[in-house]
């Protein structure tokens, strides 16, 4: 097969060639994404569905392909099935054992309350079969560390909120998926927290790119006006 782009992904340039998908590491903190998305892909390999690790090197990983169809490409077909899905993948890595998610120690101590949180979390980071929609794989882990759930399930809701706006009737569904619904001033804390944070980001990659700055800092605003 000749060597694809894979879409959705921001930060880094990912492709696959021959059932091997390459992903290579750009911007603040490359060194340290990529350990902590090794250390993840090792630590929940056989407990939780990831892809499996191939190779590593200095700015580079290979992962195998895993089938299935990127969440946020079947968010219009079948909205309630996807977010249902997202919702109960959320759930079953907040479950997973803290302790064995931070073994090795780039994800952080498992402090009391503390859960397994991807950091990036959403239908685009999640591939499902796309019938009867079951999640094959869970990627793109370079952000993922011990903390607050609701992380998870806020930028999931966020990732609706700000690219299919006209499918917020559906974000029960991720609640129902999950089984239960945080309080959505604690969602929208972390929404915003986490689009602060991605305008830092980026200001840090570039500082004399104005474009970048300039989105991040209208879904700032945007998200700032967000109301339930």
């Amino acid at each position: 097969m000749d060597e694809e782009r894979l879409p959705h992904g921001s930060t880094n340039a990912t492709r696959r060639d021959a059932g091997v998908v390459t992903k290579r590491y750009r911007g603040p903190d490359a060194e340290r994404r990529q350990r902590v998305e090794v250390s993840a892909l090792r630590n929940l390999a056989g407990t939780f569905p990831v892809p499996a690790l191939l190779h590593e090197e200095a700015g580079r990983i290979d992962t195998a392909h895993v089938a299935g169809r990127p969440g946020q490409d079947l968010l219009e077909v079948a909205p309630d099935a996807v977010l249902h899905s997202v919702g109960r993948a959320a759930a079953r890595l907040h479950c997973s054992d803290s302790k064995a998610f931070a073994a090795g120690g780039e994800l952080g101590p498992a402090v009391p309350g503390a859960v397994p949180v991807h950091g990036d979390f959403g239908p685009q980071n999640l591939l499902l079969d796309p019938e009867p929609f079951e999640v094959t794989a869970v990627v793109d882990w370079e952000f993922a560390h011990l903390g607050d759930g609701v992380l998870d399930l806020a930028w999931a809701e966020w990732i609706v909120r700000t690219h299919h706006p006209h499918l917020v009737r559906s974000l029960p569904r991720l609640f129902d998926g999950y089984g239960a619904e945080p309080a959505w001033d604690r969602r929208k804390a972390a929404m915003v927290a986490r689009c602060e944070w991605a305008l830092a980001f980026v200001t840090r990659w570039d500082p004399d790119e104005e474009s970048a700055r300039s989105t991040w800092r209208d879904r700032l605003t945007a998200t700032l006006a967000f109301a339930p």
